[in-house]
C-alpha cells in the first residue's frame, strides 16, 4: 500500500470511527438519562450498551453516512435507530423529555471536549495517526450536536423547544415531528444548516488554532 492509499484508508477509518463515537454513546445519552427519571424502557431493550449492533439503522447508520464519504463530502453526518422513550414514566412529561433530549447533544459536546484536552496536553505528536483521528472525532461530536440543537422534531433540539415553550406553541410544533425528516432532508438539500454549521466550525478551528 502507499502512502496515498494508506492516507485515504486512514481518513475513511477515522470518519466511520468518528461517527461511531459519536452517534451510539449520544442514543445511550438518551437511555441513560430516561432511565434516572424512572422509564427502564431504552434498558430492558438492551440500547444502554456501546454495542453500535443494537443502535443500526439501515438508512442513517450505513446508507446515509457511506455515500457522503464515498462522494468525498467533508461532512458526514448520520443517525442510529431512535431510543425508545415513553414519558408516562416521568413525574413531569414534559420537561422529562425535555432533561432526555438533551442528554444527547451535551454527550457530544463532552466528547469533544475530551478531544480537546488530549490534543492540549500534547499526550501524542500533533503529526501522528492518533492525533488525525481525535480531530475528526472533535469535529464530528461538535457538528452532531450543533445539528441536533436546531428546533425542529424530531431532532432533539425540536423536543427540548417541545419542553420548553408555552404549551400552545408546543404543541403546534409537536405536531411536526411525522414529517419532521422530510423538513430535515429539504431544509439540508438547500442547505439552510450550512452557515450555523460553518460558523460553529470556523469557531472550533480557531479554538483549537490558539490552544494547540
Amino acid at each position: 500500500m502507499d502512502h496515498s492509499d494508506y492516507s485515504q484508508t486512514l481518513l475513511y477509518f477515522a470518519r466511520f470511527f468518528a461517527l461511531y463515537i459519536a452517534v451510539v454513546p449520544h442514543e445511550v445519552a438518551h437511555g441513560w438519562a430516561a432511565l434516572k427519571l424512572g422509564d427502564p424502557t431504552a434498558k430492558s431493550l438492551g440500547r444502554l450498551t456501546l454495542n453500535p449492533i443494537p443502535h443500526i439503522d439501515f438508512f442513517m447508520t450505513i446508507l446515509l453516512p457511506g455515500m457522503l464519504a464515498l462522494s468525498g463530502s467533508p461532512v458526514i453526518f448520520g443517525g442510529a435507530k431512535p431510543v425508545p422513550v415513553n414519558p408516562l414514566y416521568f413525574k413531569k412529561p414534559r420537561q422529562g423529555m425535555c432533561l432526555v433530549a438533551a442528554a444527547g447533544p451535551i454527550t457530544n459536546f463532552l466528547i469533544a471536549l475530551i478531544c480537546f484536552a488530549l490534543l492540549y496536553t500534547g499526550i501524542f505528536s500533533l503529526q501522528s495517526e492518533a492525533a488525525l483521528v481525535t480531530i475528526i472525532v472533535l469535529f464530528t461530536n461538535v457538528v452532531l450536536g450543533t445539528f441536533n440543537l436546531f428546533p425542529i422534531p424530531p431532532l432533539d433540539g425540536g423536543r427540548i423547544a417541545v419542553g420548553l415553550l408555552p404549551k400552545p406553541v408546543a404543541r403546534a410544533l409537536a405536531r411536526l415531528e411525522p414529517y419532521g425528516f422530510f423538513i430535515i432532508f429539504g431544509l439540508l438539500a438547500i442547505g439552510a444548516f450550512d452557515a450555523v454549521i460553518k460558523e460553529v466550525l470556523k469557531a472550533t478551528s480557531w479554538i483549537l488554532s490558539q490552544s494547540i
